[in-house]
């Protein structure tokens, strides 16, 4: 699909490399797209969208349960596997956690840390006009709420239908279906790029992402991200007294793996040590700025999978990295 971004419909680009002819082609009319909306009057619907899923993705919910193992998992498969996971999981996932999420919320994690107390892409007012990439948008709560603050952002994501429920809600900015390893964006295009708990879980060599991450800022540019906490992956991943007593090595990178009876990857989660994460960030040209656990706070009882009081009072479960661009 070559059509330029506009609010109310989703532009797609392939989830393979494209060549470098092809990504150049990319870059640019989007990039050009983005100065337009600016001038243009701006509307959102909340109508729904929502479309079956294609014959291919439904052939992929039959069948029978999928089998976790560990296993190794390289970038091709493990995003082939992910982009079919959400796109079929993205319905449960927002009648789910939906309302945690809001729709106009920026919500770091499970523990429910808030970009309007956190400031981790920094003072509220200082948003007003900045150019902001947000990579695993999802429903784009986040790029709804950063809108409201006046920033110019464009919500981005591996999920078709992850992105048809940004369309649902509504909104007036880009909608980018893409992968992150091979951003569609011209160099130095933003002032600053979130995720939350997006993409970088997910891919075989997260420096994919953060060089790209890097081109497409600009220079002082800031990229903040929220990861599982690395310690999780030694527990189960359950919210009760059995998810706190360590099952597995830390230090065992083999990526869990959900695969079919064919032995397909039907989703993929990869491991990064605490220190692997730090030098991914160091290595592809970002300062570490700041690494934040946030605790559990009092006001939250709700559970999310492995999250819960009481682990979340226990243990840390979620790491933000603060990263500048040089």
């Amino acid at each position: 699909m070559r059509e330029a971004a506009h609010p109310g419909q989703i532009v797609a680009f392939p989830a393979q490399k494209p060549s470098p002819e092809a990504t150049r082609a990319h870059r640019g009319p989007l990039c050009d797209t983005r100065d337009r909306l600016r001038e243009e009057p701006q509307t959102s619907t909340r109508e729904p969208v929502i479309q079956e899923p294609e014959a291919s993705e439904a052939s992929e919910t039959t069948g029978a349960e999928p089998e976790a193992t560990r296993r190794a998992a390289g970038v091709t498969e493990s995003s082939r596997a992910n982009r079919g996971w959400w796109d079929r999981n993205a319905d449960e996932y927002q009648v789910e956690h939906g309302t945690f999420l809001g729709d106009d919320r920026f919500v770091w994690c499970p523990e429910g840390l808030d970009e309007v107390e956190a400031e981790l892409l920094g003072p509220v007012e200082d948003l007003k006009g900045k150019d902001v990439l947000e990579i695993g948008a999802g429903a784009a709560q986040c790029s709804r709420w950063l809108t409201a603050q006046g920033a110019r952002p464009v919500a981005l994501d591996l999920s078709h239908r992850q992105l048809q429920h940004a369309l649902r809600i509504g909104g007036s900015f880009p909608l980018v279906c893409a992968d992150a390893t091979v951003l569609p964006f011209a160099d130095g295009s933003f002032d600053l790029a979130c995720s939350a708990y997006g993409a970088l879980p997910f891919v075989a060599d997260p420096r994919l992402v953060l060089r790209e991450v890097r081109r497409v800022l600009r220079p002082g540019g800031r990229f903040v991200f929220s990861v599982t906490h690395p310690l999780r992956w030694a527990l189960p991943d359950e919210p009760g007294p059995e998810g706190l007593t360590v099952s597995t090595s830390y230090f065992d990178r083999t990526p869990y793996v959900e695969q079919d009876d064919e032995g397909r990857a039907v989703y993929v989660e990869h491991h990064r040590t605490l220190g692997d994460r730090v030098r991914d960030v160091v290595t592809s040209g970002f300062r570490l700025v700041d690494l934040v656990e946030p605790e559990w706070p009092d006001w939250n009882t709700s559970e999310w999978g492995g999250w819960s009081p009481l682990r979340g009072h226990l243990i840390p479960g979620t790491a933000i990295f603060v990263c500048e661009r040089d």
